[in-house]
């Protein structure tokens, strides 16, 4: 039997530089650099032909325009929604209760940050070791059920680069 639940776990794209240019980091966008490579990650998402219901991201400007990027690649052209949860320093308590609003969608893409989307990934799999996303990275993870009750199942997770090359 399958799993009831398909998450995408996706870390944004590469960022402008913290500085002088950005004194508030939460309107930090995505690079060009960044946001030429996410086309194409997110294009190797579609070739895999995943579908997503909906997208929920944190708020900061580089979460949201990463979930642009991927949204617009996807056949289904899910919706995309702003949730605080998935922002720097967002607790698992408040992401399981913005989550269970969505329960009704099947396959549900997650936008967030480092180290949060690492140490959610690796919460949602029963791991107490944090997983490494670089900077455009993916993972899926089935769950039986919103709220998890127990442990999900890492289906797969890739690389920018292996996002990259995936070809038709």
């Amino acid at each position: 039997m399958g799993a009831s639940y398909e998450l995408y776990l996706i870390r944004h794209a590469i960022a402008e530089a913290r500085g002088d240019a950005w004194p508030d980091d939460t309107k930090r966008p995505l690079s060009e650099d960044g946001i030429d490579r996410m086309k194409k990650e997110a294009r190797g998402l579609a070739r895999l032909n995943v579908s997503v219901d909906v997208i929920l991201t944190s708020p900061l400007v580089r979460t949201k325009q990463t979930a642009e990027l991927v949204a617009a690649a996807l056949d289904s052209r899910p919706p995309i929604v702003n949730i605080d949860s998935l922002a720097p320093g967002g607790s698992y308590a408040a992401f399981v209760a913005d989550l269970e609003k969505h329960a009704r969608k099947h396959s549900i893409a997650l936008v967030g940050h480092e180290p949060g989307i690492g140490e959610l990934a690796a919460r949602l799999v029963g791991s107490r070791h944090p997983f490494e996303f670089k900077k455009g990275a993916v993972c899926r993870i089935d769950l039986d059920e919103i709220p998890p009750s127990g442990p999900g199942h890492l289906r797969w997770m890739l690389t920018p680069k292996i996002l990259r090359s995936i070809k038709r």
